[in-house]
């Protein structure tokens, strides 16, 4: 995909519909060098190579790769999504998530008949799945995802997404390529997607097509809006603390079917009150934007 993606670059004017279909295709084929060459010849070295270490450390490294594995399919599946979709406008770009959010609920029914896993039952879920999630490696992937959104909202990369967030024209004006500063956010935030469902799905030890239904894509607009737009302290403490910590504590059991009906309403009411989240653009000072201090002109010259 780098490699299509710096052969474009050589061209102007090149349509989306192209860029798609070449990208594409460079999946494609990627993906058949890696099952009919790597996986043949590589892949009894690796296996073997896992084999020899205690069964303890080799359950975790399969695990590693399963979750490294996973973050790349969700980047590849949502950079070849993002050509695309990210070019249309906002009523526009709702309705394509949406139908690709069917799209891969009618795959998982069906993936019984389309992929050649045992492991996958279609409608009945998929099964054979270890339970390897722990407490260190979600505290590990957690701070992994806090530090790397960090630094990468701190870097010259980040402040273009952050640009583009606040007014894609004028961050086009300055120079900004709006649409592939676009898709680079939509494909982060699905590696981190893609991570997270590997730890679920090994702490669940059982996946279901009912989990990549219409309802839960709503968790993050719940998420993002309550906590406050572009505040990662907002974002963390709500959903971590608040919903997933002390609500399941201190409500009662039958809370989680009335979660959808509850939240809205407080949604609503929120955006009406404070549009702005219940943190704002607050940041912890370690999450902050910290600059050099200024020195006086007297004492450069000095």
């Amino acid at each position: 995909m780098w490699g299509v993606a710096s052969f474009l670059k050589r061209f102007y004017g090149v349509s989306v519909l192209t860029e798609f279909v070449f990208h594409s295709l460079a999946t494609a084929i990627g993906f058949t060098i890696a099952l009919k060459v790597f996986r043949p010849y590589l892949g009894p070295y690796v296996y073997s190579l896992i084999q020899s270490l205690p069964e303890p450390l080799g359950r975790q490294v399969v695990f590693f790769l399963a979750l490294i594995g996973g973050a790349a399919i969700a980047g590849i599946v949502s950079f070849l999504f993002g050509i695309p979709v990210l070019t249309l406008g906002s009523d526009y770009f709702g309705i394509a998530t949406l139908g690709f959010t069917i799209i891969v609920k009618v795959l998982a029914d069906n993936s019984d008949t389309i992929l050649p896993f045992p492991e996958m039952k279609g409608a009945r879920g998929m099964v054979g799945i270890p339970k390897l999630t722990t407490w260190p490696w979600v505290f590990a992937a957690l701070m992994f995802v806090i530090l790397f959104m960090r630094n990468l909202l701190h870097s010259s990369v980040g402040r273009a997404i952050v640009s583009v967030r606040e007014d894609e024209r004028a961050a086009a004006l300055m120079g900004i390529d709006v649409a592939r500063t676009k898709i680079l956010a939509f494909v982060v935030g699905s590696i981190f997607a893609g991570i997270a469902g590997g730890i679920r799905a090994h702490d669940l030890a059982f996946v279901h097509p009912t989990m990549f239904g219409f309802l839960p894509s709503f968790n993050p607009l719940i998420i993002v809006v309550f906590g406050g737009l572009g505040s990662m302290t907002g974002t963390i403490f709500f959903w971590v603390f608040l919903l997933e910590g002390v609500l399941r504590l201190v409500l009662p059991t039958g809370f989680e079917n009335w979660r959808y009906v509850i939240y809205p309403l407080v949604l609503l009411l929120l955006m009406l009150l404070r549009p702005q989240g219940l943190f704002g653009r607050y940041e912890i000072p370690f999450l902050r934007q910290t600059y050099p201090p200024v020195r006086k002109a007297a004492e450069v010259r000095g």
